[in-house]
């Protein structure tokens, strides 16, 4: 009787998925470990938020079970040990799953001008706010990024925009109590 014996094809139809395991340290891409930039990023910030948090001076007034630094904290501890979890995630070989979104095609290049618009928007933004007021760069803000995000309606957008900054300005101003500059129409609005 004929027992058959196994060939070399079969040793090898094993895959590298085999030989993966057998060398687990073995050196590897750093795009193969690139999850542990965002690790080291949330335990910087978590750092930070702890440090800022527990400098924090409190006046006794305000010391409480719940004071001014415990939700800082809370977060500051949440940040450190989830960058831990995911440090040890990934030397373990954990890996983040590719973006699966329908609308999101991979196999595209970035739209470096769309990021580029809206970033020169957002600049523009931090730089006209104090002289101009919130109302009028809150209104270029919103139509200019209506513009880098497509939109090409100038009959509408401006005035879209428009609305919006001052619904915005309203809301944060009036009803919320947070103060926005409002530039030459303080006095106006």
């Amino acid at each position: 009787m004929n027992t058959p014996t196994p060939s070399k094809d079969s040793a090898s139809s094993k895959g590298p998925a085999a030989s993966d395991r057998s060398a687990p340290f073995t050196r590897s891409r750093p795009r193969d470990h690139s999850e542990l930039g965002v690790s080291l990023l949330l335990l910087v910030i978590g750092v930070l938020v702890l440090t800022d948090a527990l400098t924090m001076t409190v006046e006794i007034t305000q010391r409480g079970p719940v004071g001014p630094r415990t939700v800082p904290v809370v977060v500051g501890a949440g940040l450190l040990l989830v960058a831990a979890l995911l440090a040890v995630d990934v030397l373990r070989g954990g890996r983040g799953e590719a973006e699966g979104g329908e609308d999101v095609d991979l196999s595209e290049p970035a739209d470096w001008r769309t990021v580029l618009l809206l970033a020169g928007v957002f600049l523009a933004n931090a730089v006209l706010i104090g002289p101009l007021g919130f109302p009028v760069s809150g209104a270029l803000l919103f139509w200019g990024s209506a513009y880098a995000l497509g939109s090409r309606r100038a009959d509408r957008d401006p005035l879209i925009a428009a609305v919006l900054s001052l619904v915005t300005y309203v809301v944060f101003n009036n009803l919320l109590g947070v103060p926005l500059p409002g530039g030459p129409l303080m006095g106006v609005l």
